[in-house]
């Protein structure tokens, strides 16, 4: 089905709010989880809602907890989350590091014991849209592992996204470059699997270590499958690179076996932001940018039917169609959420408004 970006913020908003999260908090969850699933990240969207209120009851995750400061040395600045909601400390962190970085030109930020802070483009683009550049490596701790060093085949990590951006010019969009280092986020398989679909590769090792692309090896049986690793080597390296930075620096912890893991997403970021006119000439900085991009847009394509994009851009042009068509969600998705806000006492019109014609 698909439903219509307000409509699906209104439903996340009233069940966050009913899963004890402040007004505050519920916005700013509540936009963060849709503008993923806007921009095409379903596996970051609203369908991590059961997930975060299986969370609360466990006490594993605790609504209405800001970022709790502590070191402020300088340019150098550090957060704990404190299992609160990821993507409330996340946003404090990183607003902070921002104004922080206007003054001293260059902000070393890290947070740790955040419970899952979604989808990490979110901050990046707040870095572009201050005139900034930021550069982010995120772990998981408090999880089972999920992914499979390269040439391993029992997992050892989760998928330990890096983003870098870059902000705009008058002429061209941010760039924003948000991956996982695992092949897909579990995110993704989880999606595949709640709506029957098999990848176009082999993301994935069964149990026995054998290459698949069936998402059930991650969710089915009594020994689960892994993930696999981007780029063979070079992915096995940058997964690692982001577990050290990200678990080291933040002092969250890696995952390693000897922490503990009660099975909740628990995140810890390490992040980068610098402030370019501390650098170069603005304007400079802008003819560059554009140059290049026009540069890399210049190649001749390998395919005519396939177009040069710039890291952002297949963002961009998925939420410029899903705000015009809605937002896709596969029936079983939509009933966990559905589940979820019923038992936490939403009526069952709210659900129901949502579930007969497509926009």
């Amino acid at each position: 089905m698909q439903i219509s970006a307000e409509g699906l913020t209104e439903v996340t908003h009233q069940l966050l709010r009913r899963a004890g999260c402040e007004e505050g908090e519920a916005v700013c969850v509540a936009e963060h989880l849709v503008n993923a699933n806007l921009k095409g990240h379903d596996s970051h969207g609203v369908g991590m809602l059961p997930v975060y209120v299986d969370f609360i009851a466990r006490g594993l995750l605790h609504p209405n907890t800001p970022a709790r400061l502590l070191r402020d040395g300088g340019a150098v600045l550090q957060f704990a989350g404190d299992r609160g909601f990821g993507q409330r400390v996340a946003k404090e962190a990183m607003q902070s590091a921002i104004e922080r970085a206007a003054a001293t030109g260059v902000c070393l930020m890290t947070l740790s014991s955040a419970c899952h802070i979604g989808r990490i483009g979110t901050y990046g683009e707040m870095a572009a849209a201050a005139g900034l550049i930021s550069i982010h490596f995120v772990n998981v701790n408090d999880h089972s592992a999920l992914v499979a060093p390269f040439a391993g085949r029992e997992a050892r990590f989760g998928t330990n996204p890096i983003c870098i951006a870059f902000p705009p010019s008058d002429g061209n969009a941010p760039f924003i470059l948000d991956f996982a280092t695992s092949i897909v986020a579990l995110g993704k398989a989880r999606v595949a699997y709640l709506g029957g679909k098999l990848f176009d590769e082999d993301v994935m090792l069964d149990s026995s270590g054998c290459p698949t692309n069936d998402p059930r090896v991650m969710w089915e049986g009594e020994q689960r499958g892994a993930l696999r690793p981007i780029a063979r080597h070079k992915g096995g390296g940058l997964i690692l690179a982001a577990e050290l930075l990200a678990g080291i620096l933040s002092g969250g912890g890696t995952l390693q076996p000897g922490n503990e893991r009660q099975g909740s997403i628990i995140n810890n970021m390490t992040t980068i932001v610098i402030d370019p006119a501390h650098l170069v000439p603005l304007e400079w900085l802008r003819q560059e940018y554009d140059a290049m991009l026009a540069y890399v847009r210049s190649s001749e394509r390998s395919d005519p039917d396939e177009p040069i994009l710039i890291a952002g851009e297949p963002e961009e042009r998925i939420r410029v169609q899903r705000d015009a068509e809605g937002i896709h969600i596969v029936d079983m998705e939509w009933q966990k959420i559905r589940a979820a806000g019923i038992a936490l006492g939403m009526p069952s019109e709210v659900f129901a408004d949502y579930t007969r014609e497509p926009i």
